[in-house]
């Protein structure tokens, strides 16, 4: 009777086999999916992966493609599974992948070597842009790819995968919109401890409605009888079942062991009860020479090529190929099709490294190191540095290690791979004690450290400073802020400020910075402290830098006539230097604070210029800056339609570049523009596409802000309160600045005030107050200012807001004459501000509604100015004047409905009411006479599809909305309604003929 160790029978898993499959189709359809399998080791998620792999490929013709993380991942080995797959996808794709590929080739050649050589790296080398670019290219490959068949893409081992690669695939996760695509990946469960780094990325993945978990369980008595049966070609005994169940405990791989062991159908033997020697079983039962070639093998990584192991195995290179065959022949060992072996399962190359003595293990990794370094195409090149430098480290060689080191470090911020770059650059300062002088000061850690005054001489200090600044910078770009600012603070201590005065006033740059994305204040100390360290000497790049630094906070945190004048200065300099992107990121920042500052003609040309530049040069790096600033601006000074003019274009170069994150910001101002034009629909629509295509926090921060805010002004609070959790949870360190503080209290302020919480208003203003922001932007400080005012205002009657009020509309007051004034739409602000104060304190006269409502009137703020009105009216029914009031009221109804802001439309029909005004209905074809009840165009739409029998999932995939958002506008329609369900909503909606000249446009 033949023995197989792997059972040719697939046991168990069908749960687990049916929702991949459901995952399967659904991609098939066109709808990305992502299925994590997890599981302790041995028990059976590879096994599951490869049937899963087959039924695919058979079934339904589609094209598979595995990559595997390597442990060498944890040594700075970034995308290793990603390059994998897309060298597996350009195998079977060849020449369709390269024209896929067209025209941006060069930047996915640092995934993707084969397309040839890799873009040269902008200066600055480490940009957010270009990492966000390559993520957004890798995406759009694999969206082309699968147009044409589905695509299923496998990764294994993901507990071993490096940060960079985690990053990538989360931005898949949540960036591909369409495509047949489907995402298999497999991670050790039991490796996941409290503080291992895939827990926060598996807990973000599970908020995602496309990505599945799936938790491998042990089997069974009876599935392990099963798995017997078939490694054995016959039915176990009852107790060799029993037997093998318990000492295996019902793991797959353990019982395949312990099924090695039987003799004939008889219980296993003796057998150690240890982990380890029976994973060793299978080996010690090998010849000798096979046995070394294991030890050797193991040594080599998860993964080892083939020629890389004839060059590290001493001998024949036949003795070498048939000791591998004995191994893959006893299934420990398996060939992958890319001429490398791996070991049948982690566990036995785990137990096999365990085995040898430490002076074997630093023996192989130097006789690995130096094959590598004798014939550096042994292994593929974009692994080699880091491969390389794994293998000196492990030798224990410092000297050999700190050099190999650094390439590595250099290689991945190549591949925009910071992580995995400031994992080597750490290790590095490990080394650098370590290592004799002559080796430290040959060293060149950077090429270029935005602007760092590299040392370029032989000074051990000012070697180990360069390191300390390469570090610094990376991590910024890898998110660690904590970590940048502590080896910031590190390089302070050791530099002699009047001899390097130009070196401490980058660290103290960068410090102030770090401060700002850590929520330790605003930065400004450690930026005075640079720029005064640089006085008196003459310009340089690090001057240029500092002085953009600077007038970037000014432009932040205090846009005042100091911030103006450093701007000019950082124009000068950077152009004085030659650096032109220096230059144009001075410009935006100097156009910027003309506009705030009263300047906005002269501010905004700038600002278009610098933009014009952008566009002919290919600026990607500053793109962001100078085409969202100039949109954002235009905005704030009432400029709307020319601020949608600017988005439109822009738009274009970010679909050409491939700049999705851009496009967020793009998408959340047109927004804006969209929203103080009165375009409410089309203002959701683009808040839903920015919060569709987000996968920062601060992108997701801000595009739930904006949803939100349409959200409160339709009346939909249950949404609002929910988009406001999300945009607390994203924002964390962003919101110091006045551009995301005011808005983010904004929104709180309206929700609690809705809710009826004057005092819980009253302190999220003093909040903002208190944090001591330099007012902002028109478009930031006065909504926030004018929110606050009107919740004291309609509050003036509630008796529990009576303590504290003169002192809360002193706040309100005071605060606001403290603001900029420059445009018409800040100055009508300021009016609408002050009406609002006096009719809290019962002192509006409809005099200050008129020069209101006349601020308001060339301004195309119809939302603001229906709120004008309606106030005014409320003033002139006061003083008797009913025939004005009625027109100023029929005006503001009218737009309030065309507006879909309910909670205005329904406060104009109960002042109606009591005053015994008509109202006339909005203009539209067959709107004359009907009765609305109130209802929003949305609200209309929705209950269009209650009364023809839609459910509330099926109103939200034929409106593009969600579930949630469905069930609160059916909410609001019965209330809206007064009836009891949406059987009597339908009955009255055709008796009021609601339903006669609606029809349901979707939008997205």
């Amino acid at each position: 009777m033949q023995i197989r160790s792997v059972s040719p029978v697939f046991v168990g898993r069908d749960k687990e086999s049916a929702a991949l499959d459901r995952a399967l189709r659904e991609a098939d359809d066109g709808t990305p999916q992502a299925v994590l399998i997890g599981g302790e080791a041995g028990v059976g998620k590879t096994r599951l992966l490869e049937e899963a792999l087959s039924r695919a490929a058979r079934d339904t013709g589609a094209l598979t493609v595995v990559g595997a993380c390597v442990e060498a991942g944890a040594d700075g080995l970034p995308f290793a599974p990603v390059s994998t797959l897309l060298r597996g996808l350009h195998r079977r794709f060849g020449d369709e992948l390269t024209r896929a590929a067209a025209g941006f080739g060069d930047e996915l050649a640092r995934l993707l070597p084969e397309l040839g050589e890799p873009a040269a790296l902008p200066a600055p080398a480490g940009t957010e842009e270009g990492r966000g670019r390559l993520f957004e290219l890798t995406a759009r490959l694999l969206e082309t790819l699968a147009g044409t068949r589905t695509l299923v893409l496998a990764i294994e081992d993901l507990h071993w995968s490096d940060r960079s690669t985690r990053e990538l695939l989360s931005y898949l996760f949540r960036s591909l919109p369409r495509g047949r695509v489907l995402l298999l990946m497999t991670y050790r469960s039991d490796d996941i401890h409290r503080r291992h780094p895939l827990r926060p990325f598996l807990a973000e993945l599970d908020r995602l409605r496309t990505v599945r978990r799936i938790e491998l369980e042990r089997f069974t008595v009876d599935e392990v009888r099963r798995q017997l049966a078939g490694i054995h070609g016959s039915e176990p005994r009852a107790r060799v079942v029993e037997q093998v169940y318990a000492r295996s405990d019902g793991n797959a791989f353990f019982v395949e062991e312990l099924a090695g062991c039987l003799k004939g159908n008889e219980p296993p033997g003796m057998i150690s009860d240890s982990v380890r020697d029976l994973l060793l079983v299978r080996v010690e039962a090998l010849p000798e020479n096979v046995q070394r070639v294991v030890r050797i093998a193991a040594r080599g990584g998860s993964r080892v090529e083939h020629a890389l192991l004839r060059a590290v195995v001493p001998g024949d290179e036949d003795e070498l190929i048939e000791a591998l065959r004995t191994a893959v022949g006893a299934n420990l060992l398996r060939v992958d099709e890319d001429d490398s072996y791996r070991f049948r399962h982690a566990l036995v190359r785990e137990a096999v490294i365990d085995d040898l003595l430490p002076g074997e293990r630093s023996r192989l990794s130097r006789r690995y190191a130096e094959a590598l370094e004798a014939d550096p195409a042994l292994v593929c090149a974009d692994e080699r540095p880091a491969r390389l430098a794994g293998f000196w480290y492990q030798a224990n060689d410092p000297a050999k290690a700190l050099p190999a080191t650094l390439r590595a470090a250099d290689a991945a911020r190549g591949r925009h791979a910071y992580a995995e770059q400031l994992r080597m650059l750490d290790r590095a300062l490990e080394l650098w004690d370590s290592v004799p002088s002559e080796i430290r000061t040959a060293q060149r850690p950077a090429r270029d450290v935005e602007s760092y005054p590299l040392c370029d001489c032989v000074d051990e200090t000012l070697a180990h400073l360069d390191l300390l600044a390469e570090i610094t910078l990376t991590a910024r770009l890898a998110g660690e802020p904590e970590r940048g600012l502590s080896v910031a603070r590190r390089a302070l201590r050791i530099i002699v400020e009047p001899e390097h005065p130009l070196r401490a006033a980058w660290f103290w740059s960068q410090s102030s910075r770090l401060l700002r994305h850590l929520a330790r204040g605003t930065g400004w100390e450690e930026l005075k402290r640079a720029q005064a360290l640089l006085a008196g000497f003459d310009p340089s790049p690090t001057h240029a830098h500092v002085l953009t630094e600077a007038a970037t906070w000014g432009v932040l945190f205090d846009a005042g006539p100091d911030a103006l004048e450093t701007a000019r200065q950082a124009v000068d300099l950077a152009r004085a230097m030659g650096n032109e992107e220096a230059e144009l990121h001075a410009l935006v920042s100097l156009g910027g604070l003309m506009t705030e500052t009263g300047a906005g003609e002269e501010g905004i040309a700038v600002m278009r210029a610098a933009a014009e530049r952008v566009q002919a040069g290919h600026h990607v790096n500053v793109f962001t800056r100078s085409h969202v600033n100039l949109q954002s601006v235009l905005e704030t000074v009432g400029r709307s339609r020319e601020s949608l003019e600017v988005g439109e274009e822009a738009l274009k170069l970010t679909d050409r570049w491939r700049l999705r994150q851009t496009a967020v910001w793009l998408h959340r101002n047109r927004g804006d523009a969209l929203y103080s034009l009165g375009r409410w629909d089309d203002a959701a629509t683009a808040g839903r596409t920015a919060a569709a295509d987000a996968a920062s926090p601060v992108n997701r921060a801000l595009s739930a802000e904006f949803v939100a805010q349409v959200a409160l002004a339709r009346g939909e609070y249950e949404v609002a309160e929910a988009e406001i959790a999300v945009m607390t949870e994203q924002y964390n360190a962003y919101d110091r600045s006045v551009q995301h503080a005011h808005p983010a209290a904004h929104c709180k302020l309206l929700l609690a005030a809705a809710r009826g919480r004057i005092l819980d208003a009253r302190e999220l203003f003093a909040g903002a107050v208190a944090a001591g922001l330099a007012p902002g932007a028109g478009s930031y400080t006065w909504p926030l200012v004018h929110a606050a005012a009107v919740a004291e205002a309609d509050a003036a009657g509630v008796p529990a807001a009576a303590p504290g009020r003169a002192e809360a509309i002193g706040l309100i007051r005071t605060y606001a004459a403290g603001l900029r004034r420059h445009y018409p739409v800040w100055q009508a602000h300021a009016e609408l501000v002050e009406a609002e104060l006096r009719r809290a304190e019962g002192t509006v006269r409809a005099a200050d509604w008129a020069a209101v409502i006349a601020a308001l009137e060339g301004l195309e703020r119809p939302y603001l100015l229906a709120q004008a009105r309606a106030h005014g009216a409320e003033t002139l029914l006061a003083d008797g004047d009913r025939e004005g009031a009625g027109a100023l009221l029929i005006q503001a109804y009218e737009a309030a409905r065309a507006l879909g802001a309910a909670p205005l439309t329904r406060g104009i029909e109960l002042l109606a009411q009591r005053a015994r005004l008509p109202l006339a209905p909005a203009a539209g074809p067959g709107s004359a006479g009907r009765d609305d009840r109130g209802l929003t165009r949305r609200e209309r739409d929705v209950l269009a599809l209650v009364a023809a029998g839609r459910s509330n999932r099926q109103i939200a995939q034929e409106l593009f909305i969600s579930p949630k958002t469905a069930s609160v506008h059916v909410s609001h329609i019965l209330a809206k309604l007064e009836v009891s369900g949406r059987g009597e909503a339908a009955a009255l909606a055709h008796r009021l003929g609601l339903l006669g000249e609606e029809r349901v446009t979707p939008t997205r």
